[in-house]
């Protein structure tokens, strides 16, 4: 990891993308899963992941605010894949008239991140957390899959939410940093800023002693993205 480096991305910054939205829901021909068919999916990975111990990959929002009991942490690295902000949201963190991105995993490259392992005698009731957050809609459910992890202990398998999304309605693949910048510094919906989201998942990593170059370069940009917008009631203050 390079020598450490102050964000250009500060609180101060994140805090002049906040402004209260409503929350409006979700597009009309999107439709939901029920609780029938949540319990159905979680079992199914279950399922699929057999008698040896459950781990999940976090490589963003999971870092940071995990919807799970964690008994074991482990350093990982996700090879063949990278962090890619390419889901618009026109909710959460979004509007419609102004959407936000989210981050997904992309083929290619290289991700760290880190393991979580769940307690063997809840992992139904814990990795049923994660699939009601993550996995909202029938249309979402191919985006959840099993990767092989790489750490200082050896390779393990593990469950990662969002990845390998194809190009659609709603799946902006390869936009150059500069256009995710524009968007994730104006970007806001109910749950909070694009800015934010970004602030939060670089500052974990970088605790962590991960540096993803990408996301440290956005970073910079969204904060110069920031002060461009903002430069008049920042001269003001």
């Amino acid at each position: 990891m390079p020598p450490s480096r102050q964000m250009s991305l500060t609180p101060e910054l994140v805090s002049l993308c906040y402004r209260k939205e409503e929350n409006l829901g979700f597009h009309d021909d999107w439709i939901p899963l029920t609780e029938a068919e949540h319990d159905a999916v979680t079992q199914r990975l279950l399922d699929e992941c057999g008698e040896g111990p459950l781990w999940l990959f976090a490589y963003g929002s999971l870092i940071w605010n995990p919807t799970f009991e964690v008994v074991e942490t482990r350093r990982a690295t996700a090879i063949g894949w990278h962090r890619s902000f390419c889901m618009e949201m026109t909710s959460w963190r979004g509007t419609r008239e102004i959407p936000g991105l989210m981050m997904a995993l992309d083929r290619g490259g290289r991700c760290d991140g880190v393991a979580f392992r769940i307690a063997d005698a809840s992992r139904f009731s814990e990795l049923g957390k994660t699939v009601r957050r993550e996995i909202l809609f029938r249309g979402e459910l191919d985006m959840v899959r099993w990767v092989t992890l790489q750490t200082s202990e050896g390779k393990l398998r593990a469950l990662v939410f969002w990845a390998g999304p194809r190009q659609g309605e709603f799946i902006s693949l390869k936009l150059p940093l500069e256009e995710v910048a524009r968007r994730l510094a104006r970007a806001c919906g109910y749950a909070g800023s694009c800015a934010e989201y970004l602030y939060n998942t670089v500052s974990h990593l970088e605790a962590l002693g991960i540096r993803d170059r990408n996301l440290w370069r956005l970073q910079e940009l969204v904060a110069a993205e920031i002060v461009r917008i903002h430069s008049a009631e920042m001269e003001i203050a």
